[in-house]
C-alpha cells in the first residue's frame, strides 16, 4: 500500500470534505487548548490545518514532519515554519517546548517508542501533548478514501497504556468526527448535526480520538535494583581464646 505524503494531505484538506472535517476536529483542539500565547507550540506529523488558528497571537509555532511523510513549505504567505526530521532524532533542545500537537503521526510511526522518548525529552516539565489519532472503534477507520482510514488505528485504551509505558501521564480523552464517512459532499455538510448528537448517542464511536497527556517526572524505564554496600569483614587480631575454668567438685 502506498503511504500518504504531505502533498496528499495538503490536497485532502484543500477539498470541501477536508475543510469540513478540519473544522470539526479544530473545534475539539481549540476547546482543549484555547490559549497558547507566549508558549512554544510544535506540531508533529501533519498538524498544519490545526496550527493556523494559533498563528495570529504566537510566533513560536512550527511543524516537524517525519521523513516518511515528506514535507512542503507552510504557510504560503509567510516565512516557512516546517522542517523535515527523523523519527528518533528531533532537532530541538531538551526541555524547550510547551505544547506538542500530533496529527496524522502516531498511526504512521515506524518507531513509536523512540519517537515518544524524543517528544518526552524536548517537552518542558510542565509540557503537554495532544494526540489526534484514528479511533479503532469508529466509522472513519474503515474509510480508506480519507487519511483517517490509513495507517494503524488505535483504541483510546491502547493509546492511554502506550503513554503510561512511555513516561506520560494521561490527562483526558475525548472524541470528534461523529458523522458517518459520507463521500457525498452534500451529505457530509450535515456533519455538524452528528457532532452535536454523537457524544450522547454513541460517545466512543467518534472517528478520531483526542488524548491529552503531560510529561511524567521522577520515573524511569525498567526496574532498578539498589546495590547494598558490602559490610566490612571484621577481623579480631592478637586475642587468644580464654579457656573456661572447670568447676570444682
Amino acid at each position: 500500500m502506498r503511504k500518504l505524503s504531505a502533498y496528499d494531505l495538503k490536497s485532502f484538506y484543500n477539498s470541501l470534505k477536508g475543510r469540513i472535517i478540519r473544522s470539526l476536529i479544530r473545534q475539539k483542539i481549540l476547546s482543549r487548548w484555547p490559549e497558547v500565547k507566549g508558549m512554544r507550540l510544535v506540531g508533529y506529523g501533519y498538524a498544519l490545518p490545526y496550527l493556523r488558528p494559533y498563528l495570529e497571537d504566537n510566533q513560536q509555532i512550527f511543524n516537524m514532519m517525519p521523513a516518511q511523510l515528506g514535507v512542503h513549505d507552510w504557510p504560503a504567505e509567510d516565512k516557512n515554519r516546517v522542517c523535515l526530521t527523523a523519527e528518533q532524532l528531533l532537532p530541538l533542545e531538551t526541555n524547550s517546548v510547551d505544547r506538542i500537537l500530533m496529527v496524522h503521526a502516531l498511526e504512521f510511526l515506524d518507531f513509536p517508542e523512540e519517537t515518544f522518548e524524543e517528544l518526552w525529552r524536548v517537552l518542558k516539565s510542565t509540557g503537554r501533548l495532544l494526540i489526534v489519532v484514528p479511533n479503532r472503534m469508529g466509522f472513519w477507520a474503515r474509510a480508506d478514501w480519507s487519511p483517517f482510514g490509513q495507517g494503524r488505528p488505535y483504541s483510546a485504551r491502547q493509546v492511554e497504556h502506550f503513554l503510561s509505558d512511555n513516561l506520560f501521564v494521561h490527562e483526558s480523552t475525548s472524541y470528534a468526527l461523529f458523522s458517518p464517512p459520507f463521500q457525498n459532499d452534500v451529505l457530509l455538510r450535515a456533519a455538524n448535526f452528528f457532532e452535536k448528537i454523537g457524544p450522547y448517542l454513541y460517545p466512543a464511536l467518534g472517528g478520531v480520538t483526542v488524548i491529552e497527556a503531560s510529561k511524567q517526572l521522577y520515573a524511569g524505564r525498567g526496574k532498578g535494583v539498589l546495590a547494598r554496600e558490602k559490610e566490612p569483614v571484621r577481623k579480631v587480631v592478637g586475642v587468644k581464646p580464654v579457656p573456661t575454668p572447670r568447676a570444682r567438685h
